[in-house]
């Protein structure tokens, strides 16, 4: 049994690192724009965001002003000691790390100033298997999830439908997520399903291609797509507007076809651990895939 105060410590850790230091895959993302970018301005931004990136690291200080709300994902075994680990660290972590006080109250926005509240931090379970416990921390800022979206489309729109409203999202959401992003995107399911698949999406490594050849040629495509509009790296041109699509699916209703878009800025923060029955305690920025 994990114990929660084991679960306490571990999500201070893990909220730490998920503010201060970026995943491997995204730093190798930026760099290579830079490298492959032509607008003096896009490449000026994106050097201020590597440099900022590395200070942050450097100096055990959060990379972004806005560390926001966290968003846990967990696989294993669930039950009150886990959700308890978790609320405690939370708490601690926004004094100790720190993080900013996001979470309010969404009709009165009382806020308790550590980051809990109703169902906040949200945790997402899934199950696995009796001798681990794996944790992965989200942590999502205002500015790129005010840009998600949901369409519920007609099933005839089918894979153009599901094209254009990926298109039509990230044009809508301009400069305002911080680009250079990373979209995620859920197809099926309901609704709500579709929107949690397109979070659960962004936790996937860039460089990690998708199983399925007809989604992974999907996602080359978006990303192509997205980085020939010319938003560019905060908004200011280039062709630097993705770092990367990724998709997750579900079966749906044969009446429906719901799609779902959830942004990420260019500070794609997550941490993961994976917890042992025995205590160990291994962590990872990349994820355990």
């Amino acid at each position: 049994m994990i114990s929660s105060d084991l679960l306490e410590e571990v999500t201070v850790e893990l909220l730490r690192r998920a503010a201060v230091t970026l995943p491997r895959d995204v730093i190798s993302a930026l760099e290579k724009a830079l490298e492959e970018e032509t607008s003096e301005i896009a490449r000026t931004q994106l050097r201020t965001i590597l440099e900022n990136v590395r200070a942050a690291a450097d100096t055990s200080v959060p990379m972004c002003q806005d560390t926001g709300i966290p968003i846990f994902f967990v696989k294993g075994v669930c039950g009150k000691d886990v959700v308890e680990g978790i609320r405690k660290g939370v708490s601690r972590a926004t004094a100790e790390v720190p993080l900013r006080p996001n979470a309010v109250h969404p009709i009165t926005r009382k806020n308790e100033g550590n980051n809990l509240g109703i169902d906040m931090p949200y945790i997402h379970f899934s199950p696995g298997d009796d001798a681990t416990v794996e944790i992965t921390v989200l942590p999502k800022g205002a500015g790129s999830e005010n840009m998600s979206a949901l369409r519920m489309l007609s099933p005839t729109e089918g894979m153009k439908g599901v094209r254009s409203f990926v298109l039509d999202t990230v044009l809508n959401a301009g400069g305002r997520p911080c680009p250079p992003i990373i979209v995620g995107v859920g197809i099926g399911g309901s609704a709500d399903i579709a929107m949690a698949l397109s979070k659960k999406a962004l936790l996937k490594p860039l460089d990690l291609q998708h199983p399925d050849p007809e989604l992974r040629r999907l996602e080359e495509e978006l990303l192509d797509a997205l980085n020939s509009v010319g938003i560019g790296p905060m908004g200011l041109g280039g062709r630097t507007t993705a770092l990367g699509v990724k998709i997750e699916i579900a079966h749906c209703h044969t009446a429906s076809l719901p799609v779902g878009v959830n942004i990420q800025c260019w500070a794609a923060r997550r941490a993961s651990v994976r917890i042992h029955v025995d205590g160990r305690v291994e962590f990872s920025t990349e994820g355990f895939w």
